[in-house]
């Protein structure tokens, strides 16, 4: 299987359109929610960078974006990622990509809702944070929990994710090489693919892949646990000091985690098809991992991971924190 062609254009077109509308708020209002998350990602920058040990970077920084926002944003940097060039993505032949550039638009309308912050190493000169405010605003209110608080929160988890790409300025790159090598040999989504999923809801796309793509999904998986673990476990590092119901939010959302996760019918399927569970075992395992390193040596003997792309992690090690120490600290 070679690279599918995409109309990235198409794609970055359609995507936004494809959103759902963020909840209902006055104008003043959504303001205040985009004014509160740029003073929070200033805020949770140096709490992040205490909590984890690692140097932030002289100018961050911070879009506060609506779901078409993000959802453009990701169609630039998976241009990027896969070789097209990142301010006017190639544009195949007419007539070619066009079902793909669609596909694409479609699968990011549906992510749109449900992501509330991410970092983009790709689509600027240095990693830039992107927080999705109709986002932050719909989950906040659904958990019931200080606004002020959880978008604090958020931001700590985000900002932990511009430390780390900061603290392994290769980190980015090797990311991008193992996707563009994914996606220059991914198997395509069919009719029939999604018939076997609503047929088999313990199917998993991972099943179309052939053992050489599954470890290098796999490889990809265990890197995309530690920044997940990490971020997590920092994010509720900071205490209560600085974010006085850090324990509640935590329980509210692993709750809110869980009851998405026993979603049936279509939300199954979708879930299924964008990979959304396989997300957030990497946040439980992930954290597990850091949790296990920090116990054995801290968060400078984890903070070896940033030196090297051998020093990751392998899936097994995500799984064994004390093999990982042993190979890296003897």
């Amino acid at each position: 299987m070679s690279a599918p062609a995409v109309d990235w254009e198409l794609a970055a077109r359609v995507a936004p359109r494809l959103v759902r509308p963020g909840p209902a708020a006055a104008w003043t209002d959504r303001m205040q929610v985009v004014d509160s998350l740029r003073t929070a990602a200033r805020t949770a920058l140096p709490h992040a960078a205490r909590v984890t040990g690692l140097e932030p970077p002289e100018d961050p920084q911070t879009l506060v974006v609506d779901r078409g926002g993000w959802a453009r944003a990701n169609v630039q940097a998976l241009a990027t990622v896969t070789g097209a060039t990142p301010k006017a993505p190639r544009r195949p032949p007419l007539g070619r990509g066009a079902a793909t550039g669609l596909e694409l638009a479609g699968a990011l309308a549906l992510l749109s809702g449900s992501v509330l912050g991410q970092v983009d190493p790709w689509g600027s000169v240095r990693p830039r944070l992107l927080l999705v405010a109709p986002n932050v605003l719909a989950t906040e209110r659904s958990m019931e929990v200080p606004a002020e608080d959880f978008r604090l929160w958020v931001a700590l988890h985000e900002q932990t994710h511009v430390l780390q790409f900061g603290a392994a300025p290769w980190l980015a790159g090797h990311l991008a090489d193992r996707v563009r090598a994914l996606w220059e040999h991914q198997p395509r989504l069919t009719p029939a693919t999604v018939r076997r999923v609503v047929g088999a809801g313990t199917w998993s796309p991972l099943e179309l892949l052939d053992p050489e793509q599954r470890a290098e999904v796999d490889r990809i998986g265990a890197v995309m646990s530690v920044l997940e673990g990490h971020a997590d476990v920092a994010m509720d590092a900071v205490g209560t000091r600085v974010i006085p119901s850090v324990r509640q939010l935590r329980r509210r959302f692993t709750r809110r985690r869980s009851a998405a996760a026993r979603a049936t019918g279509i939300r199954r399927v979708v879930r299924t098809l964008l990979g959304v569970d396989v997300k957030m075992a990497q946040y439980a395992d992930g954290a597990r991992f850091v949790r296990g390193v920090r116990r054995r040596v801290g968060w400078d003997g984890f903070n070896a991971a940033w030196s090297a792309p051998e020093l990751l992690p392998s899936p097994q090690e995500v799984a064994d924190p004390a093999a990982w120490v042993r190979r890296v600290h003897g």
